[in-house]
């Protein structure tokens, strides 16, 4: 009797060790009570007490994304490491796989589904003439090359006839400028396309907000489900194609219909100044704002720009918090557990960051430093802050304070577009001859009117 108080006494604190929060502490975003209700919900409330009670498996998730270069044990020795003084029951690695698979995917699911949405701000950055800024893009993400994976998640055909090493998966998010919040997220396998992802994702879309995409999002039916919901688009369209002018304006831009769906174009052309010379390139822009006196062409093609927060926040997602490395779970069930603990854990960072910024009103979110948050949230956990008796610590405090201290420069303007800075394969080294300073530069923008 008295082992199994004090096994129940052990996962009940190691339940507590990463509980992430909001506003004052990382619990009051995600609390025991938080989690027992989603548990309830999706029926995963555990039928008799266990070692490892659903709800401590529930923080076990979120703490292995915290720490993705471990395994479950070693994240569990994360877990404990700070508790020095009681009974600590190490469960083996089999025990922790069956209680991962206990839980299924439908109370992480449920989770992220509470917890997604654009992150409350003050700032300015996140909205333009009234409209929520959001983007929309996709990436792939490798996981476990195991039988059961990869009948769900194929590899990816090489012309050779051969395929890559570990399967595949495509990841769509629709987020918010600015915070670099998660709105919605989907995946599904590679088979999937970006455009298909995205009708889906416009089920998050709401008036009052403007989307940012690449050219590849520009398809006619695509455009129609996105007005549908409401939301304005500013979209790329590729320069070499026809469209048919229906009108003029008196800024240069001009109207059109693609599908019956009348649309404003803005054609720009956009040069970039440095020390070592000027580059210029054209950008053709789609947009269902109208009114260019309401909303000037060339603000329009100054915003447009934010489209690369989605980048930056995929960067976070896989190399930040991964470290490009291959997701651990080996079963399609295991890889929609782990992937929606992981974007869990993006989303509370990032709830995190804004705000420790919005306590210093005109600090742009931009300036908050995502690897600052994400390993002060690590040491917390080691330290099992605000679970042992008589500890009163704010854990959002403590993360504020070292991203407030820690603030980023203002964002340089960008003079080129992707590249490699160090290559992880020979094969991809672009050569010796390479610039990679940063110059100051000044930058252009010509609107360009079509020829009568």
């Amino acid at each position: 009797m008295a082992d199994h108080i004090a096994t129940t006494r052990t996962t009940t604190v190691a339940a507590g060790v990463y509980a992430p929060g909001h506003l004052g502490e990382l619990t009051r975003l995600v609390p025991f009570e938080m989690i027992d209700d989603i548990l309830a919900v999706t029926g995963r409330t555990q039928a008799r007490t266990r070692l490892l009670p659903a709800r401590v498996v529930m923080y076990l998730l979120l703490a292995g994304c915290l720490f993705a270069e471990l395994g479950y044990r070693q994240v569990w020795a994360k877990l404990v490491a700070g508790l020095h003084g009681l009974p600590i029951v190490t469960p083996s690695g089999s025990a922790l796989r069956q209680a991962r698979q206990r839980l299924g995917p439908a109370p992480m699911r449920a989770l992220f589904d509470l917890l997604r949405g654009p992150a409350i701000t003050t700032a300015g950055q996140v909205r333009w003439c009234g409209l929520l800024l959001t983007v929309v893009d996709g990436t792939t993400m490798v996981v476990a090359d195991s039988a059961a994976n990869t009948r769900r998640y194929t590899k990816h055909g090489c012309a050779n006839g051969t395929s890559s090493g570990y399967p595949q998966l495509r990841l769509s998010a629709l987020l918010t400028c600015g915070t670099r919040s998660v709105i919605d997220a989907v995946f599904h396998p590679i088979s999937v396309g970006e455009i298909a992802q995205a009708r889906t994702l416009a089920r998050s879309l709401r008036p009052g907000m403007l989307l940012l995409a690449d050219r590849n999002y520009a398809a006619a039916d695509l455009l129609t489900t996105i007005t549908t919901s409401g939301a304005d688009l500013l979209i790329r369209c590729k320069n070499g194609r026809r469209l048919t002018t229906t009108g003029r304006l008196a800024d240069g831009s001009w109207l059109t219909r693609i599908g019956g769906l009348p649309l404003r174009v803005i054609e720009a052309r956009i040069s970039i100044t440095t020390t070592t010379g000027t580059r210029t390139g054209d950008y053709r822009l789609l947009t269902t704002l109208l009114n260019p006196r309401r909303y000037p062409a060339a603000e329009l093609v100054q915003l447009y720009h934010q489209r690369w927060e989605i980048e930056t926040a995929y960067l976070e997602l896989k190399s930040s918090i991964l470290g490009g490395r291959v997701l651990r779970s080996r079963t399609p069930d295991g890889i929609d557990q782990e992937l929606h603990a992981l974007l869990i854990t993006y989303q509370l960072l990032r709830t995190a960051m804004v705000d420790a910024t919005d306590t210093q009103p005109g600090t742009d979110p931009d300036r908050a430093s995502f690897t600052t948050a994400l390993n002060t949230a690590r040491d917390q956990v080691v330290n099992a802050a605000g679970i042992i008796t008589g500890t009163v610590i704010d854990l959002v405090g403590i993360i504020g304070t070292n991203i407030l201290n820690n603030l980023l420069p203002d964002r340089r303007i960008r003079t080129k577009t992707r590249m490699i800075k160090r290559s992880n394969s020979k094969y991809q080294a672009r050569g010796p001859n390479i610039d990679r300073r940063s110059y100051p530069a000044s930058t252009s923008i010509n609107i360009i009117s079509p020829d009568p």
